[in-house]
């Protein structure tokens, strides 16, 4: 599967992919806002099971000063006039199972795109009745799109491995923690990365040693930012 080495490597090594970019955020009647910068990392591992792959990674992320690009622990919200502690994006695992379905690929010139949409609508694991500072809804829906570029002669070479570089954007519902309620509106992230052999010195110290790896084996249920604040709020 070429969507495999583009993404990790089919000889199960870990492949890091970093990525940059901003967070905007409106409300029904005002914006769009430029709220956050972002920065991030994704360690994975590949691993054939099952007749499909297996996709083990854990995810780590910052929120920046969308001016200064420094890390925020704590802001000041403009859309509520409230200050809040920042919880930046650990988690540990994000797997994925991948080989039932072809992933849609698109040859522009010399280079391959490959395109993962995801939609997304389940449960949310903040009710509202028991979150109403920090949920929208009792249904929990976003999109994520990603497009992943790589040159066709790295296809062609039969490499396990190929370099690629991606954009990624996602639409979702406000954080939990920056306490918006049930306000209308939403978040779109907009960021752009690639594979690369190590991440900026400060993100690397910020997310500590464990998110510079990917898992050794298949574990669950995934982690979001929506099941890192319950968990943390049941504490």
């Amino acid at each position: 599967m070429d969507f495999i080495r583009v993404r990790a490597s089919a000889d199960g090594a870990e492949t890091i992919s970093y990525w940059t970019g901003d967070v905007y955020g409106w409300q029904d009647d005002d914006g769009p806002h430029h709220l956050f910068g972002f920065e991030g990392l994704n360690v994975a591992r590949a691993v054939e099971a099952d007749g499909g792959w297996q996709l083990l990674t854990r995810e780590a992320a910052l929120y920046l000063d969308p001016k200064t690009r420094q890390v925020l622990d704590t802001w000041d919200n403009p859309l509520t006039g409230r200050a809040v502690e920042v919880q930046h994006v650990f988690n540990d695992p994000v797997n994925q199972r991948l080989g039932a379905y072809p992933v849609p690929a698109t040859r522009l010139g010399d280079q391959v795109v490959y395109n993962v949409d995801i939609r997304l609508a389940y449960p949310s694991p903040l009710k509202v009745a028991d979150y109403p500072d920090n949920s929208a809804s009792d249904t929990y829906r976003a999109m994520e799109l990603f497009q992943f570029f790589a040159a066709a002669r790295d296809l062609d070479s039969g490499a396990p491995g190929v370099p690629c570089v991606f954009s990624w954007c996602r639409v979702s519902p406000w954080l939990p923690w920056m306490a918006m309620g049930q306000r209308g509106g939403g978040l779109v992230y907009h960021c752009r990365g690639a594979k690369v052999a190590e991440v900026p010195q400060r993100l690397s110290e910020r997310v500590g040693e464990r998110f510079l790896h990917a898992p050794a084996e298949w574990s669950g249920p995934n982690m979001t930012s929506w099941t890192a604040f319950a968990d943390r709020a049941g504490r």
